[in-house]
């Protein structure tokens, strides 16, 4: 392997700027090993996407390994679903694991460690109640009050777990905590939980065990095991990192004593060999995510789901990553905007508009164009006839002629849009009105002869004729027109409902609640509009599920992934909008 980075294009983070100083000082020999180790108690959601980026991209960058490792050391909230999310997540925003662990895999391990730290005297087994340990923990400003059990002797404390294991307690009724130090400043030092008792079925592990090591025990001993050279974490976790190094030396410590192994010298064999005890991995944070409009709290996100302010955990107004991809967000826009925001040590917070930025810059380059209408007024070319039918070559892609072109039906009767006419145009308005005339997408120029209205005063049917001498939607050397409509031909159109999507949030910081409000209190009802009688070309029916577009002058869509049944109207759920000069122009004249 070589030890000679590749150096990031756009400069160099705090992080690449610890390994350059390891690579050069030729800590780990050489080695930059990663791993990205989410909890399968949910699914991922953005802030995840930057971790993804920053772990698989240090070992892409420095030629070294990134491990996929599942910490599911809770059975009570992890499932199956969300392991297989997460997988479909990774790989979806385009990076592969050098190795797929899980924290289960390494139970049987933890727990003779666990016996290890109790012959040391570094452990013992508690049996106050949760709430007991809760108030003798003590404050920032004062100690906590030791347990009237932290003195027993390590033959108790080894029959008092192993019991544990056997099953002879009951949820709650003990468990194992680390004997460190119960005035340290750092309150995650005041003999912090190391194993618990849970009767519980696993989802890899089944019934198998009772008790679970917690979360700050396994963590760096899993990174350790897997020979993890940098751990890197968000801020949240830097009050852990002590403890983190704690478990790992109180480990590398033990490892130097291999008769407190007694009849378990495989244990020792196995793990003295392990590099991570050899070149023992350092955590490192960096600040998580925040971003404007959302919440990336997963007890949040879950309480979305469960009480059904939204339609599932991929509703494409969720933060989550299968949120995202089913609303139509690109891998390589998500990429783009982690790489934008960079790695920092402060928290801050973050627009979404950037994240749309980045989206709309690949989708310009990258989505075909098609013509849909969402609120359809018929226009009736009365001078083309009724028999005739053109068939119109018009190009997928005006950014890059390498997509082709898609045949386009064009009829007497048009589907266009209801917006695009107006009885009496303002002066700066360039779409359809009386005796207007304005070029219908790839076409021809149409004028306005007259128009219907129902009872209640709506317009119903437009009449208009047709200039032949304008055939492809230009005239040679001819008179000019400002205004472009979208169309779509009556006869060959194609029913569809189309899903806009907006905020999920009426605030931008849904965090940041009132005084006697939950962030609920701010979900928007209206976050949703659903259009079900529109109107698209048929080229449309060719589209895949997830396959992104454009359409023109309207936004940028995608086929949505699940709900489309065959024989029923194609749904197509908008991805972001663009850029609308006519809405600015309204805001500023209003």
């Amino acid at each position: 392997m070589s030890t000679k980075p590749e150096a990031p294009e756009k400069g160099k983070d705090f992080i690449r700027q610890i390994i350059d100083r390891d690579m050069e000082s030729g800590a780990y020999h050489g080695r930059v090993h990663t791993r990205f180790p989410p909890e399968p108690n949910g699914y991922l959601h953005i802030g995840h996407a930057k971790s993804i980026c920053l772990n698989f991209g240090l070992a892409r960058d420095y030629h070294g390994k990134c491990n996929l490792r599942f910490d599911d050391t809770n059975p009570v909230k992890e499932d199956v679903e969300y392991v297989d999310s997460i997988r479909e997540d990774v790989r979806w925003l385009g990076f592969d694991w050098d190795n797929n662990f899980y924290a289960s895999d390494y139970f049987e391990r933890l727990y003779f460690i666990a016996e290890l730290f109790i012959k040391m005297g570094k452990a013992y087994v508690d049996h106050q109640s949760a709430e007991q340990i809760r108030e003798n923990r003590g404050t920032l400003k004062e100690p906590g009050t030791e347990s009237p059990y932290r003195d027993r002797t390590v033959e108790e404390n080894l029959t008092l777990f192993r019991a544990m294991r056997a099953g002879e307690f009951a949820d709650g009724e003990c468990i194992l905590r680390g004997k460190i130090d119960m005035a340290a400043p750092n309150v995650m030092l005041r003999d912090p939980a190391l194993y618990r008792i849970k009767h519980a079925t696993h989802h890899r592990t089944g019934d198998a065990w009772c008790i679970y090591p917690m979360y700050d025990f396994t963590h760096g001993l899993s990174d350790a095991i897997e020979g993890v050279t940098h751990s890197i974490c968000t801020l949240e976790f830097e009050n852990n990192r002590p403890l983190y190094d704690w478990c790992v030396d109180t480990l590398m410590a033990g490892l130097k004593q291999p008769e407190l192994f007694g009849e378990n010298a495989d244990v020792y064999n196995e793990l003295a060999g392990l590099p991570g005890f050899t070149d023992r991995p350092r955590q490192y944070e960096f600040a998580r995510l925040n971003i404007t409009g959302t919440v990336l709290s997963k007890r949040k996100l879950i309480q979305l789901v469960k009480e059904g302010h939204v339609l599932g955990w991929d509703d494409p107004r969720m933060p989550t990553i299968s949120g995202f991809r089913r609303r139509g967000f690109t891998p390589e826009s998500i990429r783009d905007f982690c790489d934008r925001i960079g790695v920092a040590k402060a928290d801050s917070m973050v627009e979404y508009a950037l994240l749309e930025a980045c989206l709309r810059e690949d989708l310009n380059k990258r989505a075909p164009r098609y013509m849909g209408i969402m609120d359809p007024v018929k226009l009736v070319i009365e001078n083309y006839p009724e028999d005739q039918e053109d068939i119109f070559e018009i190009a997928l892609n005006p950014e890059d002629e390498s997509y082709g072109t898609r045949k386009v039906p064009f009829s007497r009767e048009l589907w266009i849009e209801r917006n695009d006419f107006m009885e009496e145009p303002p002066k700066k308005f360039f779409r359809l009105g009386p005796d207007r005339e304005v070029r219908l997408r790839g076409a021809y120029y149409v004028t306005c002869t007259g128009y219907e209205k129902d009872a209640n005063g709506k317009v119903t049917l437009i009449r208009a004729t047709f200039d032949p001498a304008s055939k492809g939607g230009w005239l040679e050397g001819g008179r000019k027109v400002k205004g472009t409509l979208h169309w779509v031909s009556a006869r060959h159109a194609l029913d569809a409902v189309v899903r806009n999507y907006g905020s999920l949030f009426t605030t931008d910081n849904p965090n940041a609640v009132e005084e006697g409000k939950t962030f609920i209190d701010y979900v928007d009802a209206h976050s949703l509009e659903t259009l079900p009688g529109c109107k698209v070309e048929p080229a449309m029916a060719e589209v895949q599920a997830g396959a992104n577009f454009q359409f023109e002058r309207t936004g940028y869509y995608c086929a949505d992934l699940r709900d489309h049944k065959p024989g029923e109207a194609l749904i197509f759920n908008r991805t972001t909008t663009l850029r609308d000069t006519w809405a600015k122009i309204q805001k500023k004249s209003s």
